[in-house]
């Protein structure tokens, strides 16, 4: 449990709109949970140009290896992910061979290497669903998928046939049932190959979300979180279009959570219905000397869910991390913390976006520096 950082979230509230929602989840079953509480941890894109993975490179040489290891770029999320009950990332590119051939932008091929560190940062799942998604057409899917089983990281958004994309990607997090489902709204114009329509699900129609997250419900699960790639590229605001899907998404009992990303920003934190959406966590890493400072920036949100027993029902209390990709070199990935001049700069443009839409959503910047790393692969 994440209780220096996801502490705060729990015991601390958001204002805003505080009213009383007219429909919000409910157990699923009729006896107590087995838990009152669990904390989630969520990330935005791992988007790796080339520069970054010339540093993986460089980096495993510095340990007298072979391969690439990126490790070293993404250890200062070890103390927030592994100690979270569930954390979930995004895996915007396709992956290729471990021996390569490696790609950037604009057509991605990336090293599974990655995954490596996924697992090792103790994520237990990740959205795979994005406009990048078929980059490198079914062969892509497939060895981005198997790299994500071999490391036993769930995922989902993307499928390798349709039985297996009509499974529900559910989690048991301290024997609470989470699931994750994922979706973008398309793929760079790039078209499925024929006859093979599970490939990625894209395309961002309420109807079919809902009625996906209704019957992840039915197979039981507790809660239900949707990632969702969307909005407009380098834009804080969240787009109309963004905030009329969340209002539909989190008006029904069967969605509880909405991840976005895709527009390598932060964006805003909201609450409808009593239950909250992220519109975007920004870049978790991507080349830092390339498009504007606002695309070096993000977070990392953090969720705690609790339970009411009075009113049987979960509650979510949000806070966030702020994050920062630093060109070094080395390239290295920061978390901030209030109090550095260096960092106050970037806390303060994040800490505005999230509150934008007014909800003062808590900054637990300065309780990460007292966990202690923890070995890899926790769970």
């Amino acid at each position: 449990m994440l209780v220096g950082v996801l502490g705060l979230a729990a015991l601390s509230g958001c204002d805003g709109d505080e009213r009383r929602p007219a429909t919000l989840q409910r157990a699923t079953k009729s006896n107590h949970p087995k838990t009152a509480q669990f904390t989630v941890a969520a990330t935005g894109d791992f988007l790796l140009h080339r520069i970054l993975i010339d540093q993986a490179a460089s980096d495993a040489r510095g340990r007298k290896r072979g391969g690439y290891d990126f490790m070293p770029m993404l250890a200062r999320l070890n103390p927030v992910i592994s100690r979270a009950d569930l954390g979930i990332c995004h895996v915007e590119t396709p992956l290729a061979r471990r021996s390569g051939p490696f790609s950037g932008y604009p057509a991605f091929n990336s090293p599974p290497q990655i995954v490596d560190a996924i697992r090792g940062l103790g994520y237990d799942s990740c959205s795979t669903a994005s406009n990048h998604s078929i980059d490198q057409g079914e062969p892509g899917v497939r060895r981005t998928l198997d790299a994500l089983d071999k490391a036993g990281v769930r995922h989902a958004g993307t499928a390798r046939s349709a039985a297996e994309a009509k499974k529900t990607n559910l989690l048991d997090v301290k024997g609470v049932k989470v699931a994750h489902l994922s979706y973008t709204y398309g793929t760079n114009g790039i078209p499925k190959p024929s006859g093979k329509p599970w490939l990625v699900n894209d395309g961002l129609d309420p109807a079919r979300i809902l009625a996906d997250a209704a019957r992840a419900k039915r197979s039981g699960a507790d809660i239900v979180m949707v990632s969702l790639h969307w909005g407009e590229e380098y834009q804080h605001e969240a787009t109309p279009e963004q905030r009329r899907l969340a209002a539909t998404l989190l008006r029904s009992r069967d969605v509880d959570l909405i991840l976005g990303d895709h527009a390598h920003v932060v964006q805003p934190f909201e609450r409808i219905n009593g239950k909250w959406v992220v519109y975007g966590m920004g870049n978790q890493v991507a080349n830092p000397v390339a498009n504007i400072q606002a695309t070096h920036e993000g977070l990392v949100a953090l969720v705690a869910f609790t339970w009411d027993a009075r009113e049987r029902r979960w509650k979510e209390k949000p806070s966030f991390v702020p994050t920062l990709v630093a060109p070094g070199p080395p390239i290295r990935l920061r978390t901030l913390v209030r109090g550095d001049s260096a960092d106050q700069a970037a806390i303060d443009d994040t800490t505005r976006v999230v509150r934008s839409l007014g909800f003062k959503v808590p900054d637990a910047s300065d309780q990460v520096t007292s966990v202690k790393l923890q070995r890899p692969g926790r769970r």
